[in-house]
């Protein structure tokens, strides 16, 4: 398996695999808005984009968003998505995604990396508190939401 930096040339693959993991979250299939949506992030280099590769499929990915720690002065990286196809899963994809994103905060001098899961997905959050990641019990998030 390889982990590896997303191009225009992953595109048709990658938008498959974003869309599988956007009706995981209960949204409407759109391959075609999920390909614009990849091809915006791309184009404007507004994310960090890498694929988990196994036998010249794409198989997995994440991206990452720049934001910035005004305490720390600092960027910081919101680890947005993570997705792993269920029939490769449980293989060291996700973990491998992980650890390329670790390696672009630091490449970076990030302050650190953030993600959220849902409080039921325990699989995720073994996951995630295995390779590094703490629980914030001194902070509540809020969310502003601006459209339906």
């Amino acid at each position: 398996m390889q982990i590896i930096k997303a191009t225009a040339a992953h595109l048709p693959a990658l938008a498959v695999l974003f869309d599988a993991y956007r009706q995981h979250y209960e949204q409407a299939p759109d391959p075609e808005g999920a390909k614009a949506y990849l091809s915006d992030r791309m184009a404007r280099k507004e994310s960090e984009i890498y694929v988990a590769v196994y036998e010249d499929e794409l198989i997995g990915f994440t991206q990452l968003y720049p934001v910035f720690s005004s305490v720390g002065m600092k960027k910081a990286w919101i680890l947005n998505d993570l997705f792993v196809t269920p029939e490769h899963r449980r293989k060291g994809a996700a973990r491998a995604l992980i650890a390329a994103s670790r390696n672009l905060g630091e490449a970076t001098g990030a302050r650190y990396i953030m993600l959220q899961t849902h409080i039921t997905n325990a699989g995720a959050q073994a996951l995630y508190e295995d390779t590094g990641f703490q629980r914030d019990d001194e902070f509540y998030y809020y969310y502003l939401s601006l459209q339906s």
